[in-house]
């Protein structure tokens, strides 16, 4: 084959190396060409193995020039990277999209779009049904409600600050009720799949509700949409990241999924 007929080689840049991070890295890498940059402050001993590498920080990220970039790391990770990937030009897959409970951010990620033709693709995670979501919500009449469900394994630091440990092995306890910006705003590390829903229901039109459930044997996501065009359901029951129970393992899978469909890899 010659060099002109051989496949391209998609470079994608990867922020954060953590429980999730290391999935994506893993399952990227894979995946016939891919190449990797990784931003992390901590390097394995033995390095990324082929066809990854470490970058520093923003700027070695940048002068990298990744063809997309895939964010796996925190709220704050997002804030501090995505909109300078965003003004590059480079486009950016993210799994923090909780960030965006921040209105000011929001807005500036959204100009920042329009005014580049980049673009913030935002995975499913760890729930499915976005398009119908979005489809129904095209009615302004439409509701959605949320209920994140969870082991109290998910909620340790929390359920402790609260002082309702002993209670939430007892039985279902509800740590938040309310509007899907306000949740990602006090637990960032645990609702993006409510903030996911949010962005394709509207957020005026999403409530979230968050349990710790000792009966729960997963990490669990119920949708519940009513409206004119009809009433439906749907579940998740996802098995959690064996590194960080607060995060389902199918996150990093959905990640990678979403970059494979934006390179026109997967369709």
């Amino acid at each position: 084959m010659s060099a002109a007929a051989a496949d391209p080689v998609w470079r994608v840049g990867l922020i954060g190396y953590g429980a999730i991070g290391q999935s994506v890295a893993r399952l990227l890498l894979a995946q016939p060409g891919h190449a990797l940059g990784i931003v992390t402050r901590s390097v394995p001993a033995g390095g990324f193995g082929p066809g990854a590498e470490a970058l520093g920080d923003l700027e070695a990220l940048l002068d990298w020039r990744p063809d997309a970039v895939i964010e796996a790391a925190s709220a704050d990770a997002f804030a501090a990277f995505a909109p300078a990937c965003l003004a590059a030009g480079i486009d950016i897959v993210a799994a923090s999209v909780g960030a965006l409970q921040d209105a000011a951010l929001h807005e500036r990620i959204k100009c920042l779009c329009d005014r580049t033709g980049s673009r913030l693709v935002v995975p499913s995670g760890a729930v499915g049904g976005i398009d119908h979501i979005a489809a129904a919500a095209l009615r302004p009449e439409t509701r959605v409600t949320y209920i994140s469900r969870k082991p109290p394994a998910a909620w340790v630091a929390e359920l402790a600050t609260l002082g309702l440990s002993e209670a939430a092995q007892k039985g279902p306890v509800t740590l938040f009720e309310g509007d899907a910006r306000e949740a990602a705003a006090r637990y960032p590390k645990n609702l993006n799949a409510g903030l996911t829903i949010a962005l394709a229901a509207g957020f005026d039109r999403t409530s979230v509700q968050v349990l710790a459930d000792p009966a729960a044997t997963g990490n669990t996501h119920e949708i519940r949409i009513e409206g004119p065009l009809g009433d439906s359901a749907m579940r998740f029951c996802n098995a959690p990241d064996p590194a960080n129970p607060k995060t389902s393992a199918i996150t990093a899978y959905s990640l990678v999924a979403a970059t494979l469909r934006h390179f026109g890899t997967l369709q």
